[in-house]
């Protein structure tokens, strides 16, 4: 859908707008999922995750970044727990 024209296809008309608004989108949606979240409105938060995952999909597309390179930096992390990972994960933001 993103070769689409614009007017036929709203992931097209997105990517058009730049990084910088397909951003904006999956912020916006991952609101749109803490608020469903907090007030325990699991239908909203069901459709308000599949529109994070959606913009997500199309903040990677205009990035450059192919999905499979979020998979694989995943698997790296199931040999670890969720600690260790943070811990190491904050050493390398640092350059260390």
């Amino acid at each position: 859908r993103a070769l689409a024209s614009e007017s036929a296809s709203y992931t097209a008309s997105l990517m058009k707008k730049g990084v910088n608004k397909c951003a904006e989108k999956l912020g916006e949606e991952a609101t749109e999922a803490i608020i469903a979240a907090v007030t325990d409105d699991k239908e909203n938060l069901v459709k308000e995750s599949a529109d994070i995952l959606y913009h997500l999909l199309v903040l990677l597309k205009i990035s450059n970044v192919n999905l499979d390179e979020v998979m694989e930096e995943l698997a790296t992390r199931t040999s670890q727990s969720g600690l260790q990972e943070k811990a190491t994960r904050g050493k390398k933001s640092h350059g260390a």
